[in-house]
């Protein structure tokens, strides 16, 4: 059973991050996790429907079931919000990335999500963004 699956579902070219193994090492290898990249109008769309903002947004993660889950991630997004944290696209497509992977493993936002972020990008030796 495959476990992973990555969809680009725009025309952008995607930085090269390395999901796969952010995934395993986050969230295991039995977890089953699909990664779709969608356009702006489709993050709207989910951003309105799930969150109840009326506005495109970098990330959206779903948990379907106590071993599966979907990330959905909007590249235009990603790269705004890279310039405010001063980082590249890439370190903060893997930084928020690695956000999404722990709300999966069911943490919400603060001090604990914080600390567990700032221990895999140290890991993964990424950049951490400037909060």
């Amino acid at each position: 059973m495959d476990t992973f699956s990555l969809k680009n579902a725009t025309r952008s070219s995607l930085p090269r991050v390395a999901f796969s193994v952010i995934k395993e090492k986050i969230l295991g290898g039995s977890y089953a996790l699909s990664v779709v990249f969608v356009g702006e109008k489709r993050m709207r769309d989910l951003n309105a429907t799930y969150r109840k903002k009326n506005t495109p947004t970098d990330i959206l993660s779903f948990p379907l079931s106590k071993n599966s889950g979907e990330i959905v991630l909007h590249m235009r997004s990603v790269t705004k919000k890279a310039s405010l944290f001063s980082l590249s696209p890439r370190a903060y497509l893997a930084y928020v990335f690695i956000h999404g992977c722990l709300h999966l493993k069911g943490y919400t936002h603060g001090r604990t999500m914080e600390k567990l972020e700032d221990r895999w990008l140290r890991a993964f030796k990424l950049q951490k963004p400037l909060r």
